[in-house]
């Protein structure tokens, strides 16, 4: 089996607008390069290009596959970006420690975040499927794949890279659902070179943007029981977050 011509399409355009965007806001760097600065894990300055870069660039493209597709994208990024921006100094990750502090009566960015992005999956999976329950197993796929690949992004290209890998066999598929596959697969490759070589990171803004359309090619290419299945494996991965990224630092 071969790529379709219009899968390959759908990826160039995804790459080559998250590419021009994140030369654009490298030469021009709003607000001055230090607001686009960031230390890595290793002690290394890398740039915020790539987050929205590859945030506007999956969002365009995938809402000229569906604009619901489009809205869960650019919802999930402007969170992420909130987050990035409102939570940088904020030592607490994961969805625990988030709803602990909730607990407590305290509504932590990252909180703000995961509920933006799970009300705006709800509705993107609303618009992209027809009966009550595919509505609500769409709407958590999509919100689950942001979170996932989040989750993995603490080392460079673990993120990317997996977006790329979970999306490859999406691009056989016919259909919307192949079509979104390679949006995200396109973004991904885009910024995986410089997100290895450490020179930018996707930050909560790329990430979750990348992910979000990797679920809404799930939802869409899925009936019934695979969004069952899409659904569990998501909802697996958010209870055992601390698991899922102790792995991916350990690849």
């Amino acid at each position: 089996m071969t790529i379709r011509p219009g899968r390959v399409a759908a990826l160039l355009t995804s790459a080559l607008l998250t590419r021009g965007l994140t030369a654009a806001l490298r030469d021009r760097a709003p607000g001055g390069r230090d607001r686009w600065e960031r230390k890595n894990h290793a002690g290394r300055t890398v740039g915020l290009y790539a987050g929205p870069a590859s945030a506007a660039a999956t969002a365009l493209a995938a809402a000229r596959v569906h604009p619901a597709a489009g809205l869960a994208v650019l919802a999930a990024g402007a969170c992420g970006a909130y987050d990035d921006v409102a939570g940088a100094d904020d030592p607490r990750r994961g969805l625990r420690a988030h709803l602990r502090a909730l607990g407590r009566g305290e509504v932590t960015s990252g909180a703000v975040k995961l509920s933006g992005i799970s009300a705006a999956a709800l509705a993107a999976g609303a618009l992209l499927k027809e009966r009550p329950l595919d509505r609500f197993l769409a709407g958590v796929v999509i919100a689950g794949a942001a979170h996932t690949v989040n989750l993995l992004d603490v080392r460079p290209g673990r993120a990317a890279g997996a977006v790329l890998a979970l999306a490859a066999p999406g691009l056989l598929r016919s259909g919307p659902g192949g079509a979104l596959a390679a949006v995200a697969a396109g973004g991904a490759a885009a910024v995986l070179p410089e997100d290895l070589g450490e020179r930018v990171m996707l930050g909560d803004t790329g990430a979750h943007a990348l992910g979000a359309a990797l679920g809404a090619a799930a939802a869409l290419a899925n009936r019934r029981s695979g969004l069952v299945v899409h659904a569990a494996a998501v909802v697996a991965a958010t209870v055992y977050g601390d698991r899922v990224t102790a792995w991916a630092r350990a690849l």
